[in-house]
């Protein structure tokens, strides 16, 4: 899956979210699940947006990370609606695997990325250092001592 697809699945998931979300009922409990699974699911989306276009390697790895947790959110608020009795099952039951398989396939993400920026990292790390009188770093540096006139 390359990322402009992952960039509509991702999205896709927000916006069906969004449309369970506003469907749960209108008591306290349902309002506050309908908000923390909104900003959840849509973080989601908005933060693999961001990864794409990551300036560097570690700014990646910490979208990645974002997103990981943010789908980990939003399959826990999922779950919840389930377990609350909410609604059916069957409605949310979908949604929750999506979660799920989206957390799969950025913790593999995040941990390719970390071996490969490991790997990067070993193969540009010169073997001899450009220094060539680090010797005379660890030396102490004494004044020279000059005669009072």
């Amino acid at each position: 899956m390359d990322s402009e697809e992952l960039k509509k699945r991702t999205k896709d998931f927000a916006h069906r979210c969004v449309k369970l979300a506003i469907s749960l009922p209108r008591t306290t409990l349902g309002r506050h699940l309908e908000s923390q699974l909104i900003r959840c699911s849509t973080s989601v989306a908005s933060n693999y947006r961001a990864s794409i276009h990551a300036q560097s390697k570690a700014a990646f790895i910490a979208k990645i990370s974002i997103v990981i947790e943010e789908s980990d959110e939003s399959e826990f608020w999922l779950e919840f609606i389930i377990d609350e009795k909410l609604m059916k099952k069957e409605k949310v039951l979908p949604l929750f695997k999506e979660a799920h398989e989206l957390s799969s396939i950025f913790i593999t993400t995040r941990r390719t990325a970390q071996k490969n920026k490991k790997i990067n990292n070993q193969q540009s790390k010169p073997e001899v250092s450009i220094w060539p009188y680090n010797a005379l770093r660890n030396i102490p540096f004494k004044a020279p001592i000059s005669p009072i006139c």
